[in-house]
């Protein structure tokens, strides 16, 4: 099994201990009008990286999208600098970020272009995507160009074997997500439902889990939306009932604010601060090893 890096394929065992969802060059603004939402200081999100790898992480999954401001040649760059593994994505985020040419795309039409990008590589270079996403729904809807957006990821999918990251505002809507991927014969080992730590509901991420899926426990150290003690209330009641090889950390960071540079926690928040105080509350080397390093190489790697 492998998992494709911008600087080539590794063996998935290679991968070693990783942030599961982050963007390291990105740029929002065009929608949210903020320019803290925009990540293009190179040299500084090498030194934010170095800065992962000295708190001991290994590598990254970078789900910056075209629409949302993706620069395959920066994050190889970065990778290079910082000798940090990052995969890149192919795909589109949500409505309204899906790019003007793609806004009145079917379902094939999204396929044909993440599986032109998966074997020609992204935006003309050499550099290949190692997965789709992060493809989203809106809060509490789906919208149809969403709808057609995640069912092209799902055939791109099936046609590449690239595992499919989503994203759910506010965790709203996984198991709808899941429900469309199932309809379409995507296996759920190859599906991560994101941002599932942002729905307070145990019971319907449960559901989600039941499913066979990953989840991502990805927006960790974002208090204004839920304190990190509910996360870790809920982390713990998902590893109780059994789901601890299904789940996914990382911190989603989007903003100048969250670097370190600008006294933000930077990349390594879930491994200085969030294990710790897992560790506190009783979890072992071997819970942890598996949340942050085998179960990222079996979700990552591309199943074909």
């Amino acid at each position: 099994m492998f998992i494709q890096t911008v600087r080539g394929r590794i063996d998935s065992k290679e991968l070693g201990i990783c942030a599961a969802h982050e963007h390291l060059s990105i740029d929002l603004s065009r929608i949210k009008k903020d320019p803290d939402t925009i990540l293009d200081d190179e040299e500084g999100a090498i030194e934010e990286v170095k800065a992962f790898a000295k708190s001991g992480g290994e590598a990254i999954i970078e789900v910056t999208n075209d629409g949302m401001g993706r620069d395959a040649e920066r994050l190889k760059r970065i990778s290079e600098a910082a000798d940090v593994h990052i995969v890149a994505c192919t795909g589109f985020y949500k409505d309204p970020f899906i790019p003007s040419f793609a806004q009145g795309w079917e379902a094939e039409r999204f396929a044909e272009h993440f599986i032109k990008e998966a074997e020609e590589g992204i935006e003309g270079t050499s550099i290949y995507p190692g997965i789709i996403g992060e493809v989203g729904t809106s809060k509490n809807e789906m919208k149809p160009v969403e709808k057609e957006l995640l069912t092209g990821a799902a055939k791109a999918g099936l046609v590449t074997g690239l595992p499919v990251t989503t994203h759910t505002t506010l965790g709203t809507l996984g198991k709808e997500q899941m429900m469309l991927f199932d309809k379409l014969g995507l296996p759920p080992e190859q599906i991560i439902i994101g941002h599932q730590d942002l729905n307070p509901d145990d019971e319907e991420v449960l559901e989600v889990l039941e499913t066979g899926t990953y989840i991502g426990f990805d927006t960790i150290g974002k208090t204004n939306y839920r304190p990190d003690s509910d996360r870790m209330a809920s982390l713990i009641k998902f590893v109780e009932a059994g789901c601890e090889d299904q789940i996914l950390l990382s911190a989603d960071l989007t903003r100048k604010s969250h670097w370190k540079k600008y006294n933000g926690p930077g990349y390594g928040l879930v491994l200085d601060y969030f294990i710790p105080e897992f560790k506190k509350k009783g979890a072992d080397d071997t819970l942890i090893h598996k949340l942050l390093v085998k179960n990222p190489a079996r979700a990552f790697s591309i199943n074909k």
